[in-house]
C-alpha cells in the first residue's frame, strides 16, 4: 500500500471544495443517506485519508464528511472516493461526477466500493492491522484472513454497504457514522467471548481515531468512530424474510422455523445477559419509558390522521404498564438486538438460525441504542415482522401470522424458561409502540403499506386486550 497522508480542510482547502458540487447532487440519491427530502446546504471535512495516490491510475480517498442540512452540525458519512481519468463501462453506476476545480481537476470520481481494487485494499489493511492516518484496523488473532480473496459488492441494502470476499467474509461498512461504541461491533464481540454460536464473531474491524482533531468548519471532532466490521460469510444462508415469503407463497407451514427462531433469540438474550450488565426497571425508570411511548403516540396521531381514532385505546397499553410499576412491579433490562425482524435473521445451510446486524435502529441516538431494555422489545419486533410477512401474501393470511407468533413465543420459552406472553401488559406496550412507529414510517415512505400496521393497531386497541 502506498504511503498514506491524513488530510484536513485546513491543510488541503481545495479538496472538499472541489468535490462539493458533485457530492451535493450524488449524496442525497444514495439509499443510505439519512436526510432525504432536505437539501444539503454545505459540507465540512472531518477527516480524509489518501489510501492510493490520486495522481496514479487509480486514486482512493477515505473521507469522513459532515453534511449540513439546516441548523445543527449535520450527519457524518463515510465515503470511499475512487479517482480515475475515466470510468470503464462496468463502473458507470458508480459515477459521482467529473471534477472541474481543485486538486482533482479533470479527473473522474466514483463510489469506490463498486471497484474490486479498492475493496482489496480494504481487506489487506484489515488483514495486516494497518494504521493509516486516522484509520485503525484491528482483528481477532484467532481467525485467519487469507490474502487474495475476490471481492463482490452486495446490492439492495438500505443504511450501509457490504462487500463479500471469496464467499469467506463479509465486510459491512457503516455509512452514517457517530462517535462512540457501536453496538454492531460491541455486542457480537461480547457474544463471541461467551461462545454464543448464534451470531457470527467479528474477524476484524475498522475505526477512525480522531483524538482531538477539528472538523473543517472549526467544530471539535473527537473520539473513535466504528466504520466497518468484517465477519464470516454464511454461504448458502437464507434470509429470514425471503424464506418466510417463499413458504407463504407455497402455502407451506412455517411454525417449526418460527419456533426454532424463538429458541435462537432466547439463546442470544441469555448470552448477552451473561456477558454484559443487567438492570432493574422500577417505578421511575418504567415511568420514563412510558412517557416516551406516550409522546411517540401523540406525535404519530398528529402526523397520521388515520391513527387518531385509536389513540385513546392505544394509550391504555402504556398507562396499564405504568400502573403495574406504581404497584411495585419491576422488570429486568439488559442489552438486546434493538431492531429484530425476519430480515435480521439467517438460516444457515445446516438449518440453524443466526442473528445479524446489531446496530439497532440507526435513526435513534447511539446512547439510546446502547441502553438496557426488556428482552420483550426484540420479541415484539419479531411478532410485528410475522404480521408484515402475512400481509405481503396475496391474499393476506393473518392465520399464518397468528400461528407463527405463537410458535415463536413457545420456542422462546423453551430456551429462556419464561414465555413472553406470560407478561401481556409489557408485551402489548412494546408491540403497540412498534406498530405506532410503523404507521408513521409507512405513511411517510410507503403509503400502500399503511394498512399493514393499521390492522395491528386495530387489534391492539381492542377492548378485550389487557
Amino acid at each position: 500500500m502506498a504511503e498514506t497522508v491524513t488530510l484536513s480542510g485546513k491543510t488541503v482547502p481545495g479538496l472538499l471544495a472541489s468535490l462539493d458540487p458533485l457530492l451535493r447532487e450524488w449524496l442525497p440519491r444514495q439509499r443510505w443517506f439519512a436526510g432525504k427530502g432536505r437539501p444539503v446546504t454545505g459540507f465540512s471535512l472531518v477527516a480524509a485519508t489518501e489510501l492510493l495516490p490520486a495522481e496514479s491510475r487509480l486514486g482512493l480517498y477515505h473521507l469522513l464528511v459532515r453534511a449540513r442540512q439546516g441548523p445543527g452540525p449535520g450527519d457524518c458519512y463515510q465515503l470511499l472516493i475512487g479517482v480515475r481519468e475515466a470510468l470503464p463501462p462496468r463502473l458507470a453506476p458508480a459515477l459521482i461526477g467529473h471534477v472541474a476545480q481543485g486538486p482533482l481537476t479533470g479527473r473522474t470520481v466514483f463510489d469506490a466500493l463498486y471497484d474490486a481494487r479498492p475493496a482489496e485494499v480494504l481487506l489487506e489493511a484489515l488483514r495486516t492491522e494497518a494504521r493509516v492516518g486516522v484509520l485503525r484496523c484491528e482483528r481477532d488473532p484467532g481467525q485467519e484472513i487469507r490474502p487474495g480473496l475476490v471481492p463482490r459488492r452486495l446490492t439492495g441494502e438500505q443504511s450501509n454497504s457490504s462487500v463479500v470476499f471469496g464467499d469467506t467474509f463479509i465486510l459491512k461498512l457503516l455509512r452514517r457514522v457517530v462517535p462512540g461504541v457501536n453496538p454492531d461491533l460491541e455486542l457480537p464481540l461480547a457474544l463471541a467471548r461467551e461462545g454464543c454460536p448464534r451470531v457470527p464473531p467479528p474477524t476484524a474491524w475498522l475505526r477512525a481515531d480522531l483524538g482531538e482533531s477539528h472538523g473543517g468548519d472549526g467544530q471539535d471532532e473527537d473520539g473513535s468512530y466504528v466504520l466497518g466490521v468484517l465477519q464470516p460469510y454464511l454461504q448458502g444462508a437464507a434470509d429470514g424474510w425471503e424464506l418466510a415469503l417463499r413458504e407463504l407463497a407455497k402455502g407451506e407451514d412455517f411454525t417449526a422455523e418460527a419456533r426454532a427462531l424463538g429458541r435462537a433469540t432466547a439463546e442470544v438474550h441469555g448470552a448477552l445477559a451473561r456477558a454484559l450488565p443487567t438492570a432493574t426497571l422500577g417505578h421511575g425508570q418504567t415511568g420514563h419509558m412510558v412517557e416516551g411511548m406516550t409522546e411517540r403516540l401523540d406525535a404519530a396521531a398528529q402526523a397520521v390522521p388515520a391513527l387518531r381514532p385509536y389513540a385513546p385505546a392505544l394509550r391504555t397499553a402504556f398507562t396499564a404498564l405504568a400502573d403495574l410499576a406504581a404497584e411495585g412491579r419491576t422488570w429486568t433490562a439488559q442489552r438486546v438486538h434493538g431492531d429484530l425482524h425476519l430480515g435480521q435473521c439467517l438460516r444457515t445451510s445446516s438449518g440453524e438460525w443466526t442473528l445479524i446486524d446489531f446496530e439497532g435502529e440507526p435513526a435513534r441516538p447511539l446512547a439510546e441504542r446502547r441502553m438496557p431494555q426488556p428482552t420483550v422489545r426484540d420479541v415484539a419486533g419479531m411478532l410485528r415482522s410475522f404480521d408484515y410477512a402475512a400481509h405481503s401474501a396475496d391474499p393476506p393470511d393473518p392465520g399464518w401470522a397468528h400461528a407463527c407468533r405463537a410458535a415463536y413465543c413457545s420456542g422462546y420459552a423453551e430456551a429462556a424458561g419464561a414465555d413472553p406472553r406470560a407478561d401481556p401488559v409489557l408485551l402489548r406496550a412494546y408491540e403497540t409502540d412498534k406498530a405506532v412507529y410503523e404507521v408513521v414510517y409507512e405513511a411517510r415512505h410507503r403509503p400502500d403499506w399503511l394498512p399493514v400496521p393499521l390492522s395491528a393497531i386495530h387489534r391492539l386497541a381492542a377492548p378485550d386486550l389487557p
